[in-house]
């Protein structure tokens, strides 16, 4: 009743919400509006919602909109007061960077140096590696300085650095929460934090609510309103969007998802063609499937063999049959690991409840290992083989890393083919709703930009006639008396693009546009009091281009628009003629884009270096997507995406695109540490190596890398670097 309270303030403001987990997805909390998820087309496990063993209220997450969470969080303080409500601390541990940082500082070592070995090292780098980084900084290896710096950093990773806020637990109490535990007053204004973490609250059975912020509800929230307004209707909700939607799961097919919920990352767009999604529970398994816990389980494959057809499915017994069927005989959610611990071995409700705790904690807290005996002893005694008892264990021990709850799935599941549907049949509101709402996602707003426009989606520049703060659809009004479902709007871009631009400018030009169009650059500045910082942003942004003609121009003549003070501010300013100044030439547009915006909406930079990429053998993506499997090839692009996920084995996946889409490249592990200096800080990477193209999923297996930034000339671009 307490989430509930919380949800219909939610509801009230027009903030979207959702819940989630097994207390969420509950018959209790659907009725309740909490969650939009039936239980009655999933496996919720009753044990996860309350257990006598547990003694303690069930554990309700509830997503609310990224950019309007903290709604929500101050309702929460006027409601119970900071007397009895505060949010829960984070103890944040050293990690490679800082724990250089701080030791190097703490050494007097020289701040430069400092931050050329903090930005060299990698978070998978081992002690020598450190090393390899000082020496490479120019330090002496054998000095006594250097040894004790790597010495220090490697015995104090890991160690305990500061608190910070939970990203969402607050904890609430019936008296004066301070006569419990300790308390302290947030950096940010109008919070108080409890000095101890979600576990130790857990361990002294206080009430904890969840309240999370999740970007994508934003998204959705935004492009829903975009979608009624392009429709004519009054409201268009996530219950509207039709149930089984056929292009939807063809798209999501073919991996065409980038920025849709959960399934945009490289691991989930490979996986996608393989388990070929037709129905929701195929994308809740899909949610779950890529996860270090079924991948360093064993799962994966199996379940793949088997829904191809590849493998038999079979069963040990009716009672796991009963437990495994949906997912072919392979555990995948963490429910289902509890239901075979007491079907199969028998574990007690709560026992079973202290083995999915265990999982959740992660290798880090320790972990399954206690359960062993236990685990495999019962499935013995109930007649199962050694070779199955081990394979459990070993998938528990995968949990262990990381597992997914069904529960869970099922409330990401349902976002995924939301945002799936809204980027099928909406993209321009999805596409505005993705740019207003970041930084968020796996991908920045360039991917973002190229990605729609590959799907046809018009975009119009920044403009000071016709620009938000935010991105809009431009284009509808006029039509609205004869709106088709076919006619399709414009994404406008909105000032909110423009690197170093503040929200308090937009909002005075687009006042001042009410009164009418501006008339020149001088006319804005006077109209909407700009100062001489501004009309320079706009200028170089190509925000003047309206008034100008082009760049040169809008920065010579903001250069002499500010308004003056006082009484002359209405005298108008007599400028003679403007100079006869050469426009830029594409490429200087290019990297002025890139400079203020960070992208650009002319061509992508590649389609200027093709003929010279020709010239070194460099085959554009298109090509490459009908290259055969196994041949050898050469590919070049601006690199978007580098990841290195734990389970990996130390592979990286690397994302290069050019002016005709990605390609997605593999470095394995010995190309990695002999070409580390092209992989991490080339901009421009060519590529040589062999092709796979198999089940519709392709990749480049790096054989060589090659650093051609020179190319780029000025041009500043940037990637987005996962774990």
């Amino acid at each position: 009743l307490t989430v509930y309270d919380l949800v219909q303030f939610a509801v009230g403001r027009h903030i979207l919400c959702q819940g989630r987990g097994s207390a969420a997805n509950s018959a209790v909390c659907y009725c309740l509006g909490i969650t939009a998820v039936n239980p009655a087309n999933g496996n919720a496990l009753f044990e996860r919602f309350i257990s006598r063993e547990r003694n303690e209220p069930p554990d309700i997450d509830v997503d609310f909109e990224h950019q309007r969470r903290e709604e929500v969080i101050q309702y929460l303080y006027q409601k119970y007061g900071r007397q009895r409500a505060a949010l829960t601390a984070v103890v944040t541990s050293y990690r490679p960077r800082s724990v250089l940082r701080d030791t190097g500082r703490a050494l007097g070592i020289d701040p430069a140096t400092i931050d050329q070995v903090a930005k060299s090292h990698q978070w998978w780098d081992g002690k020598q590696a450190l090393l390899d980084r000082l020496v490479a900084a120019g330090l002496d290896a054998q000095a006594i300085v250097t040894r004790q710096w790597a010495e220090l950093a490697q015995t104090l990773m890991g160690f305990p650095r500061h608190l910070s806020q939970h990203p969402g637990g607050f904890v609430l109490a019936r008296g004066l929460l301070s006569r419990l535990v300790p308390i302290e007053n947030a950096a940010m204004s109008g919070r108080s934090v409890v000095q101890w973490d979600k576990d130790d609250l857990d361990a002294v059975g206080l009430l904890k609510v969840d309240v999370l912020a999740l970007g994508m509800l934003t998204v959705i929230r935004r492009a829903l309103a975009w979608v009624a307004w392009r429709r004519a209707v009054p409201h268009f909700t996530l219950q509207d969007i039709a149930d089984a939607d056929a292009p939807t799961y063809d798209m999501i097919c073919a991996a065409d998802t980038v920025g849709v919920f959960q399934i945009e990352s490289r691991a989930q767009m490979t996986m996608l063609p393989r388990l070929r999604p037709r129905q929701f529970y195929d994308l809740v398994i899909e949610v779950a499937i890529v996860r270090p816990g079924p991948i360093q389980g064993g799962m994966v494959h199996p379940y793949l063999r088997r829904r191809q057809g590849l493998e038999p499915v079979t069963y040990p017994s009716q009672a796991v049959k009963e437990v495994l069927a949906r997912t072919l005989g392979v555990p995948i959610f963490q429910e289902q690991v509890m239901k075979i611990a007491m079907v199969a071995a028998g574990f007690t409700a709560g026992e079973a409840d202290d083995l999915r705790r265990s999982m959740a904690a992660w290798r880090r807290k320790g972990g399954v290992d206690k359960f062993r005996h236990k685990l495999i002893g019962g499935l013995l005694a109930h007649g199962y083989t050694p070779d199955f008892a081990e394979a459990i264990f070993r998938q528990v021990e995968g949990f262990g890393e990381y597992g997914f709850p069904e529960s869970h799935a099922a409330s990401f599941a349902l976002l995924a083919y939301a945002s799936a549907w809204l980027k099928c049949h909406e993209p321009e509101a999805f596409l505005a709703a993705l740019l207003n709402s970041q930084p968020m996602g796996f991908y920045s707003p360039a991917q973002l930009i190229q990605d729609a426009r590959r799907h046809g989606v018009q975009i119009l520049p920044v403009d000071v006639q016709h620009s938000d703060w935010e991105c809009q659809l431009d284009g509808l009004p006029a039509l609205l008396p004869t709106l088709s479902i076919t006619t399709r709007p414009a994404v406008r871009l909105g000032f909110n693009q423009i690197l170093g631009m503040h929200q308090t400018v937009a909002e005075n030009i687009t006042r001042a546009r009410q009164q009418g169009p501006f008339l020149s650059v001088p006319d804005l500045a006077r109209r909407a009091d700009l100062d001489q910082q501004a009309l320079n942003t706009l200028a170089d942004a190509g925000a003047l281009e309206n008034l100008t003609g082009h760049r040169r121009l809008a920065a010579w003549t903001a250069a002499a628009s500010v308004a003056q003070k006082g009484l002359l501010r209405e005298a108008p300013i007599d400028e003679p003629d403007l100079p006869d100044l050469t426009a830029p030439t594409e490429a200087q547009d290019i990297v002025a884009d890139y400079r203020r915006l960070g992208f650009t909406l002319g061509r992508h930079p590649l389609a200027l270096l093709r003929e010279r990429l020709t010239r070194l053998r460099f085959a554009p993506a298109a090509i490459l997507a009908d290259t055969p499997h196994g041949r050898l090839v050469r590919a070049c692009g601006l690199v978007t995406i580098r990841q290195r996920p734990q389970t990996a084995q130390g592979i990286i996946f690397v994302t290069i695109e050019d002016e005709t889409g990605p390609v997605n490249i593999v470095v394995r592990p010995e190309l990695a540490a002999r070409q580390r200096r092209e992989l991490l800080h080339a901009p421009l990477l060519g590529v040589i190596g062999t092709w796979q193209n198999v089940q519709g999923v392709r990749n480049l297996l790096a054989g060589r890398l090659e650093d051609h930034s020179a190319l780029l000339g000025e041009l500043d671009t940037s990637s987005r670097n996962f774990h």
